[in-house]
């Protein structure tokens, strides 16, 4: 019900009516899984370096249907926040404007569900910028990988911690680890936790929130 309310709310208030399609009926069994590099962690006043995403199509990462857009922020990059992200002043020589990035985005993500871990940070990111740009924040549903994984391992034990680290993640499902601290590589290691875990329970399989 709240669903229903918030996207009434949004088709109210979108600025760009080329974004309708974000409403429509999502495709069976696709998905989109993103990361966000960010200059921090307060989507209030932190700003989107580079987002990767990648495609899921039938239990299949597509591979040739990848998205590695580096986006240019307002003001130079500190050396503070190079710690948090390693993204260097030289890896944004290239970097396109955030509208241009955001708009290739929506384009990439269609209205399919959207994919990751921790995703409701690099939503409530992205949608600093769609607020800005069409009027509303993003309306897909989100499939949250973390919650898949506690639900795996919480029906052993009622009481048992369940460590939610991504790198313990990783490890518990055997999953090869690529380059850290890129957008495209994490959401790629995300994509595979994604579908190791679906394989582990299908009812997962269509696990919305959002």
């Amino acid at each position: 019900m709240l669903k229903k309310l918030m996207n009434k709310w949004r088709l109210r208030n979108i600025k760009d009516e080329r974004y309708l399609y974000l409403f429509n009926e999502p495709p069976t069994d696709e998905y989109v899984c993103l990361d966000c590099e960010t200059t921090g962690l307060n989507p209030k006043k932190d700003e989107i370096l580079s987002i990767g995403a990648v495609i899921i199509k039938q239990n299949k990462i597509l591979m040739r249907q990848t998205l590695n857009i580096f986006v240019k922020p307002s003001q130079e990059v500190t050396e503070e926040s190079i710690k948090i992200h390693q993204i260097r002043p030289i890896d944004l020589e290239n970097a396109v404007d955030p509208e241009v990035a955001i708009r290739q985005l929506l384009e990439f993500i269609g209205n399919r569900p959207i994919v990751g871990y921790y995703i409701k940070f690099d939503i409530a990111m992205i949608s600093k910028y769609t607020k800005k740009y069409i009027g509303i924040s993003l309306p897909n549903h989100q499939v949250e990988v973390s919650s898949m994984y506690f639900k795996t391992r919480k029906r052993s034990s009622d009481y048992e911690f369940v460590d939610l680290k991504f790198d313990t993640i990783m490890k518990e499902l055997d999953i090869p680890e690529l380059g850290k601290h890129d957008a495209l590589n994490d959401a790629l290691m995300t994509s595979m936790i994604f579908l190791k875990l679906r394989d582990m329970s299908p009812a997962n399989s269509t696990f919305y929130t959002g």
